[in-house]
């Protein structure tokens, strides 16, 4: 089997994101290039374990972190799996490989102080791009939804009137999400000023460009870096720190992890358990104030 054949199954059978795919393909497309330019190798079903440890170690020579060259093993280990369950292999070259160590990644969300003020303090403007990039940075916060399911929301996918969206998440797995309130006005005030294109070219998606046109991955990010950037110091301002924010703020409330799981569309209570550091971190704080027993 070819690596199309592959990534046709990922496509296919697996629901994965163009996203997802891309990154395989091309993961695998480096370490196919390297067997062919180091060791003139050009079957990567015959390919043993030392020559892909040769390849960690270039990676790690060129200063490739031990997190993405991890993800990068991850691809191949999956490409091998797929050779296996079609029959052309017997063994996969990585049945005995180990991930390499790698620190803990530690993400700071915002603070609830840093929230109050980029929605209530900061002058977005009432034209149509100032009502747009609140929505995006309100519908981000307040549902914890990812970039992607954001940028593909679609205007049938609201529910105004039952205050709550539709999105379509990794694999294709649909989940209903809850509006506040506060969101589904500011919703209301965008359509009104998204109403103002004579001809919205992309017209069943939610947010447009100020063109006509659907949003795109790259502009959520810069707008959220542009209006962070006025009240926040943090090195890291993304949409993927804004659902951290989200997931944390819930926990710090007290929100149930297994609901919180839930809206954040996660297969299981481990990829939700790393946002709890920081709710203990403010439950300690809860304890030793509240306690009897800590010496004032």
């Amino acid at each position: 089997m070819s690596v199309s054949a592959f990534i046709s199954y990922l496509r296919l059978e697996k629901n994965y994101s163009e996203h997802t795919i891309k990154a395989y393909k091309k993961d695998i497309e480096t370490f196919a290039n390297f067997c062919k330019g180091n060791y003139d190798e050009r079957n990567l079903k015959k390919v043993s374990y030392p020559l892909i440890r040769n390849w960690i170690v270039a990676l790690s020579d060129q200063g490739v972190s031990n997190r993405t060259i991890n993800r990068k093993i991850s691809s191949l280990q999956a490409y091998y799996k797929f050779l296996l369950k079609v029959g052309d292999i017997t063994i996969s070259p990585l049945v005995k490989h180990r991930a390499l160590k790698t620190s803990k990644k530690v993400e700071v969300p915002f603070s609830e102080t840093e929230m109050e003020a980029i929605l209530s303090k900061i002058p977005f403007g009432d034209d149509f791009e100032g009502e747009r990039d609140k929505l995006i940075i309100e519908l981000l916060y307040t549902t914890g939804m990812r970039r992607a399911e954001l940028v593909n929301l679609k205007i049938s996918d609201v529910d105004l009137s039952g205050h709550v969206l539709k999105v379509l998440g990794k694999r294709n797995k649909e989940r209903i999400l809850p509006l506040l309130p506060y969101t589904t006005e500011q919703i209301k005030k965008y359509l009104i000023k998204r109403s103002g294109f004579k001809k919205a070219l992309d017209s069943s998606y939610l947010l447009l460009t100020k063109d006509g046109l659907k949003i795109y991955e790259t502009l959520v990010y810069r707008t959220i870096n542009k209006y962070f950037s006025l009240v926040s110091p943090k090195v890291k301002k993304s949409p993927h720190i804004l659902r951290h924010t989200f997931a944390t703020h819930l926990l710090n409330r007290g929100a149930d992890l297994n609901s919180v799981k839930e809206l954040l569309g996660h297969s299981s209570l481990a990829s939700t358990q790393v946002y709890t550091h920081n709710s203990i971190a403010e439950l300690k704080k809860v304890h030793q104030k509240a306690h009897p027993r800590n010496k004032k």
